[in-house]
């Protein structure tokens, strides 16, 4: 069964035909998802093969919404609209992407994936804000999590790669990319991340901030010195490693390149590594003893200055310093007599996408 994958990203599309794991054609576009040029690589991509058997698409939040993967119907399309506010980079232009498909491929089922449904069953001491009752019960205020699909993947991978069972393990994963995060996953199961209820939470990245003193938002807008405006798009667009470079590149590659004759550059990556070092470091707390550290994601998979600047201050964890270089498989990058294993395993979100996918249409008494 050949199922299309949509993973739409705020800068990027990836559509992936997908059968059995196995991959016959991609299209990867580093451009919005909407604009004219990614909109014909598209028709280009649906013109040249034969019609797929379903799609799935990745959605960043369910909002609550949407819990578990589903097939599309014009109810639940509807009632996602809420959801766009709550991840402005990404729902949107997902949204808009399954709105066009739908239109182009109208005789198969389309199914939503939510990178939240990983998280759905967080603890509830790790899920809750310490905020008003009543502002968590009228307005669903809570810890969603993100990067879902990937950590599914990665976790599986995790303990095929270890030679246990998942339902045996307990380990600290970590998606870092253009947005990153940090999750513990005890027997398969998140309960903790670093992403909270939206995706501008946790480590900084590429141009988002990560979590901030919400005192200090509350003091730039109460004095007016930002608009509400001004700070969403600087919390979003403007900070993160960009922010930090002073503008330079939201890209750790530049940074690892430029870091030796640029302070700002050289700043932007000990801050994010110092980071996400402490968030890996937090996390390990939800668990009772930590098995392996997982790095996936763009940067978790293919950057070994960044891991290495990680795991170097992770030692009272029984993290070992990792060997430097990338595998060209998934793999361990730490010492054989290591405590703890480390662990690189690339991102393969399509394949996660593809596997939910047949499992709605398996399930589903509507087909």
């Amino acid at each position: 069964m050949t199922i299309l994958t949509v993973n739409a990203g705020s800068h990027s599309l990836h559509l992936a035909n997908v059968d059995r794991d196995v991959i016959s054609a991609r299209l990867d576009r580093s451009d919005p998802p909407d604009s004219v040029g990614v909109a014909d690589a598209v028709d280009d991509f649906l013109a040249s093969h034969e019609p797929p058997e379903a799609v799935g698409h990745r959605l960043v939040h369910g909002a609550g919404v949407l819990v578990r993967a589903a097939i599309v119907n014009d109810e639940l399309r509807r009632a996602l609209e809420g959801a766009a506010e709550l991840a402005p980079l990404h729902v949107p232009v997902s949204l808009r992407l399954l709105d066009r498909m739908r239109q182009q491929l109208p005789s198969v089922p389309h199914v939503l994936c939510p990178d939240t449904a990983f998280h759905n069953e967080l603890p509830e001491p790790a899920a809750t804000y310490a905020l008003p009752h009543e502002w968590r019960s009228r307005w669903g205020l809570r810890r969603y999590g993100f990067h879902g699909l990937s950590y599914a993947w990665a976790t599986r991978r995790a303990a095929s790669l270890l030679g246990r069972d998942v339902s045996e393990l307990q380990m600290v994963l970590t998606h870092l990319g253009g947005g990153s995060s940090v999750c513990a996953v005890n027997a398969g199961r998140s309960v903790d991340t670093s992403m909270g209820f939206t995706p501008l939470d946790g480590v900084p990245m590429s141009t988002r901030s990560g979590a901030v003193d919400p005192g200090m938002l509350i003091w730039l807008l109460d004095t007016g010195r930002l608009s509400l405006k001004d700070l969403a798009d600087g919390l979003y667009r403007q900070s993160g490693l960009v922010g930090l470079s002073a503008g330079r590149s939201g890209d750790t590659r530049d940074l690892v390149a430029a870091s030796p004759e640029d302070p700002s550059a050289a700043l932007a990556l000990d801050v994010f590594v110092h980071r996400v070092r402490r968030e890996i470091a937090a996390a390990a707390t939800s668990l009772e003893r930590l098995d392996a550290v997982v790095f996936t994601g763009e940067i978790g998979w293919d950057q070994p200055e960044v891991r290495h600047g990680i795991c170097s201050g992770l030692r009272q964890l029984g993290v070992a310093v990792p060997v430097r270089g990338n595998r060209e498989v998934d793999g361990p990058v730490s010492p054989s007599e290591a405590a703890v294993t480390v662990l690189v395993v690339e991102p393969k979100e399509d394949l996660e996408l593809a596997a939910e996918t047949m499992t709605v249409l398996t399930h589903s008494p509507e087909l």
